[in-house]
């Protein structure tokens, strides 16, 4: 799910004859247009809260663009400031992550190891545009025909956006999108852990009968 669902597309475009089937949850076409959305213009708009202290550690001359500032300071050599980067950079993901309010996942995305790794990685990736062309996945859908798939996508993700996943629907065409109507972007919420399970016992049973 999520950058995991960008990478299985990119793996599956790849290597189509590789794949015999694939579940994706939360999808994340990883375009400039997907990054802005959650770093620079977007989500902002529905957690201003929880935006305000993501920009507390970027200097207002710096705001305008945020990616460099905070991937600057996640890179430094100021441990300091490091860490605080990391932590407010994965808090505001967590907060953004699930439907209902989950101060568990906060707390376990701000712990300081897991803030560091997850937040340079995201960073590193986010800033050189993942090393994709600007809408490669959805440029080269005609790849991925003719592998099974399901689309499990929470109807409230406010990290990546269900229009993301309608897209890829929309121009895959064979796949499956089942969207949850009271989940975000955690894979931990009911409605998407029952549908994922539902999913990969479908997907198995279908590859299952067709080898």
């Amino acid at each position: 799910g999520s950058w995991g669902s960008t990478l299985s597309l990119i793996y599956a475009q790849a290597h189509p004859g590789r794949v015999m089937g694939m579940v994706l949850r939360g999808i994340f076409l990883c375009r400039k247009q997907d990054i802005q959305w959650f770093y620079q213009d977007g989500a902002s708009h529905v957690f201003p809260d929880y935006w305000k202290d993501f920009l507390s550690q970027i200097p207002l001359a710096e705001q305008d663009n945020l990616l460099p500032a905070y991937y600057q300071r996640l890179t430094g050599n100021n441990e300091i400031v490091r860490m605080a980067a990391a932590k407010a950079w994965c808090v505001w993901e967590g907060r953004c992550a699930s439907f209902h309010p989950n101060p568990d996942l906060v707390e376990h995305l701000g712990s300081p190891h897991t803030a560091l790794a997850m937040a340079r990685i995201e960073a590193h990736y986010f800033i050189n545009d993942a090393f994709l062309d600007d809408n490669e996945i959805l440029d080269q859908v005609d790849r991925l025909r003719g592998i099974p798939a399901v689309i499990v996508h929470g109807r409230y993700d406010m990290v990546c956006p269900v229009d993301q996943a309608f897209e890829l629907y929309e121009a895959w065409g064979e796949v499956r999108l089942e969207v949850i109507r009271d989940a975000g972007h955690a894979s931990s919420e009911a409605g998407t852990l029952s549908a994922l399970i539902e999913a990969t016992d479908g997907m198995a049973k279908t590859l299952m009968d067709v080898s």
